[in-house]
């Protein structure tokens, strides 16, 4: 997983309240197994519609999505954060988040930011020329204008956003610790490791201790 510490640039100016995840990323879209190509269904029925803030060439290549309250509500599938990712989201920033989404969103790399709807409100006048910029070093969101907006993130979480570990690198992280407890539990408890014998130990049917 990429470390995020700050995004700064174009922001898509939304603001759609109650996304679900099918809006997201429609059903037909889940028969993958990879997340490679899944931002091309991203919001594909709002892409349908003439107009939209996602095919506007003003904001092309945002990192940042400027959302409504209640966003990634509906189904649990992880497919979401998948698909954002993929078309380059790394910063989702609404008034509030399903928390299945938040959990996907922060596993995938993707900074979920909680402010209020008058903060969303600016920064969606904001975007549509200038671009907003997320610090997760300094926990602000800030704009050209000298806005400056607080935000609250899980210590955890901002930590494994900031140094770029998921889940596999949590574990690999703790890899000294881990073989040390696997060494513990070959020497004291060898039926548990996979060992046949052990010192005093006999072997069932081999006649050996």
């Amino acid at each position: 997983m990429q470390a995020v510490t700050r995004v700064s640039g174009t922001a898509y100016p939304w603001g759609q309240k109650n996304v679900d995840t099918d809006v997201i990323i429609p059903a037909h879209w889940l028969k993958t197994v990879t997340r490679e190509g899944l931002g091309k269904g991203a919001f594909e029925t709002v892409r349908a519609q003439a107009g939209n803030v996602f095919d506007d060439p003003r904001y092309a290549g945002a990192q940042i999505l400027i959302a409504g309250d209640n966003f990634g509500c509906g189904s649990s599938r992880e497919h979401a954060a998948w698909a954002l990712a993929d078309m380059g989201i790394i910063a989702v920033i609404a008034p509030s988040f399903s928390d299945i989404f938040s959990g996907n969103a922060f596993k995938n790399g993707i900074v979920a930011v909680v402010l209020p709807q008058d903060a969303i409100d600016r920064l969606l006048v904001v975007a549509q020329d200038q671009p907003i910029t997320v610090d997760l070093e300094t926990m602000t969101v800030t704009t050209p204008y000298q806005d400056r907006f607080p935000f609250e993130l899980d210590a955890f979480r901002r930590q494994c956003l900031m140094e770029g570990l998921d889940e596999v690198g949590l574990t690999l992280a703790r890899d000294t610790q881990i073989s040390k407890y696997e060494a513990g539990v070959a020497e004291h408890r060898p039926w548990i490791s996979g060992e046949r014998a052990h010192a005093g130990i006999v072997v069932e049917g081999s006649g050996r201790t």
